[in-house]
């Protein structure tokens, strides 16, 4: 495998370069760590969303993907950095999701409850609340990703405000800042003090309509009671 590290100099004005080979043993270790960590990181954030992050252990994960427990601590030196890269992934994930469902041209409304829906798809599988699990079991890590959460739900909540001026369904006037930070202190606190995914989820339909109505001008308010009309699955 050649592989081009730099340029060594100019000569005549002809410029020269130092190439490397690299070894194709090498080369396919090196690829076949990064899809290991992957596949841990993958099946470790199933497992934690579906059943906890508190109950799942590395020997659960270890017997799951059936490897070693040490191989899993060769990538990770201990739970709480796998708990960490998974929520990470997991930040990725809803992040492209909302990215891909705003490219839609939805109208403002419409989108809201699309996002809604994308959520309950994602974490059908939990028991519990992902949000509520890590502030009582894990608060550290819970206090690092919390900025991070904040950040993309105020940048998603403020572009669907404006949008929603812009067509019509939301208010003129309205304090976008202040209301932006209403909608999201208001889901966060469903989130970390509700024990149970089903529960938090119906709460967060009820505060989405409260969102909306708050905003909404009569032709939202028509659009919105559209969309009541039609249960998020």
């Amino acid at each position: 495998m050649l592989n081009l590290c730099k340029n060594t100099g100019n000569y005549f004005g002809v410029k020269s370069f130092r190439y490397t080979f690299v070894p194709e043993n090498k080369i396919q270790k090196r690829d076949f760590t990064v899809k290991m960590k992957d596949k841990i990181i993958n099946k470790a954030k199933e497992m934690f969303l579906r059943l906890g992050f508190k109950s799942i252990t590395m020997d659960d994960i270890a017997c799951e993907m059936c490897i070693s427990k040490k191989t899993i601590y060769k990538y990770f030196s201990n739970k709480d950095v796998l708990i960490e890269e998974s929520v990470e992934l997991v930040h990725k994930e809803v992040h492209e999701t909302i990215d891909k469902i705003v490219s839609k041209n939805f109208n403002a409304i419409e989108e809201n409850f699309e996002i809604k829906r994308m959520f309950r798809e994602m974490f059908k599988a939990a028991e519990s609340s992902p949000i509520y699990q890590l502030k009582k079991h894990y608060p550290e890590i819970y206090d690092k990703v919390l900025t991070q959460q904040v950040s993309i739900c105020e940048d998603c909540f403020r572009q669907n405000i404006i949008k929603g001026i812009n067509e019509g369904l939301y208010r003129e006037n309205l304090d976008i800042d202040n209301y932006v930070k209403f909608y999201y202190t208001l889901i966060f606190n469903i989130n970390e003090n509700t024990m149970l995914e089903n529960d938090a989820h119906e709460l967060e339909v009820k505060a989405l309509e409260y969102h909306i109505r708050a905003m909404a001008t009569l032709a939202g308010i028509i659009e919105l009671e559209k969309h009541l009309k039609n249960p998020i699955i």
